[in-house]
């Protein structure tokens, strides 16, 4: 079947946040797509509203089996049924699970730069953030095994959220790393949730590595956050899970999501994460394609018209992280000047962590004309932000 990636749909007026803009701006920073999810998902759901009655909903055996099965095929790594959680999101759950699995004021470790709203979910529960930087070398991230041993080895530290692969850089973390990682944790007491949204966005040929199957220590001392909403585009329906090998933490998982609410589904939860992952697979291969050659698309103009800014590009997720060092020490400043001199709405690199200082992300899940408007608009920013400060 042939998918119209290169379709631009007008999310303006649909209540959603990334498009909540001026008429003259671009949008490019909030990670969901401007891609229409797949149709087998929206045929799913357009015969559950023709049912017509939306009440209270359980979760249903297909659930679990949608979630095995995928990821025993996608991915090989067989989930047992009793691990699964389900979870009205990602976020909620970490949040659930800080306050859970931690006590106030202790530290919860994370790599940055990083998902930003890890932040969030440590700060306000009255937990420390733990910044252990990874390293960029030779155009990719790289975990500094003796630091993160350093600070797992603070008694204060009791959690650790690991990106996995890695959001903003688009690291795919190897088994060797993640063995690491958790021959780490474990020495140290120290227990870890794996936050894998991303894992289905890979350039095709690569692999993603689940951290709960590089090793037993791993599986007994973690906690996965997983979904289908990042890859098919349906992050409003509240649609996640999570999944622990280990009984206790899993019942204190379990305790944590059902004391906040958040482990129940609304009416279209089940219905679109079953079809997506049950008759999903080719839409999803082919949107794979149509990312990765936006994205060598994107790195190989830059390259060739704006040499001062350095695409970090890696085979996860849809995502550009763009080190705009030699142009500015500010990338918050420059980020400000993209949008008020050519509409451009980037993700400034400082809200994921001191390391990304001095960084941009940019999102390019879009139709091709879409995020050429973009680079169209960085270039003109980018010259107009040289000739403002005299950069030579």
């Amino acid at each position: 079947m042939n998918y119209d990636f290169d379709k631009v749909i007008d999310r303006r007026g649909t209540c959603s946040e990334k498009w909540s803009v001026l008429d003259n701006e671009l949008p490019m920073w909030i990670a969901d797509m401007d891609f229409q999810t797949a149709p087998e998902v929206i045929a799913a759901l357009e015969r559950r509203v023709q049912h017509g009655i939306f009440g209270y909903s359980g979760i249903p055996d297909a659930w679990y089996d949608a979630y095995i099965s995928w990821w025993k095929r996608r991915h090989d790594f067989e989930i047992e049924r009793p691990w699964l959680i389900f979870c009205t999101g990602i976020v909620p759950a970490i949040s659930s699970m800080v306050r859970k699995l931690t006590t106030p004021a202790e530290k919860v470790l994370i790599q940055t730069p990083v998902f930003n709203i890890f932040f969030n979910s440590i700060l306000n529960n009255g937990r420390q953030v733990l910044e252990s930087p990874l390293v960029l070398r030779d155009g990719q991230y790289e975990m500094d095994f003796d630091r993160l041993e350093d600070n797992l080895s603070d008694p204060q530290t009791s959690l650790m959220i690991l990106c996995n692969p890695q959001n903003p850089g688009g690291r795919l973390w190897t088994k060797e790393e993640l063995i690491r990682v958790a021959n780490l944790c474990a020495k140290y007491g120290v227990r870890v949730i794996s936050d894998e949204i991303h894992c289905d966005i890979v350039t095709p040929g690569e692999h993603y590595v689940p951290f709960a199957s590089v090793s037993d220590t791993a599986r007994d001392i973690s906690v996965t956050c997983v979904s289908a909403s990042k890859a098919f585009n349906m992050a409003g329906l509240q649609s996640a899970a999570v999944f622990a090998a280990n009984p206790l933490l899993r019942h204190q998982v379990w305790r944590a999501l059902n004391t906040d609410e958040v482990a129940e589904p609304n009416a279209f939860a089940v219905t679109a994460t079953v079809a997506a992952f049950n008759e999903g697979e080719a839409w999803l291969n082919a949107l794979n394609d149509y990312v990765e050659s936006n994205k060598q698309y994107a790195v190989s103009l830059m390259k060739s018209i704006l040499p001062r800014i350095h695409p970090i590009c890696g085979p996860a997720t849809y995502l550009l992280w763009l080190d705009v060092r030699d142009l500015t020490e500010s990338s918050r400043e420059f980020a400000d000047f993209l949008r008020n001199e050519v509409g451009l709405i980037l993700s400034e690199g400082e809200i994921y962590g001191k390391a990304g200082q001095g960084f941009l992300r940019m999102n390019l899940a879009c139709p091709a004309s879409v995020m050429k408007d973009g680079l169209a608009r960085l270039k003109t920013g980018t010259e107009l932000y040289v000739s403002k400060h005299h950069t030579s």
